[in-house]
């Protein structure tokens, strides 16, 4: 469900600019993550990590930028 859920973001965010740039205002993982769910999109921290292959926290860029986004 993730994957599914993940792929749907994913989608909508290179459609939809307002999104994707409300998208890159979050902080931090679990921000994005939040953001996400209020958004409708049902995945955890942990899933977004795996889905995407790294931690985040440790870098300094826009959604926009993280490869699968």
């Amino acid at each position: 469900m993730a994957k599914t859920e993940f792929a749907r973001l994913f989608r909508a965010a290179q459609t939809d600019p307002l999104l994707r740039n409300q998208f890159n205002t979050a902080s931090n993982q679990e921000e994005f993550v939040r953001m996400a769910q209020e958004c409708g999109y049902d995945f955890t921290v942990e899933e977004w990590q795996e889905m995407t292959g790294f931690n985040v926290e440790e870098l300094q860029c826009d959604v926009s930028e993280i490869p699968g986004i």
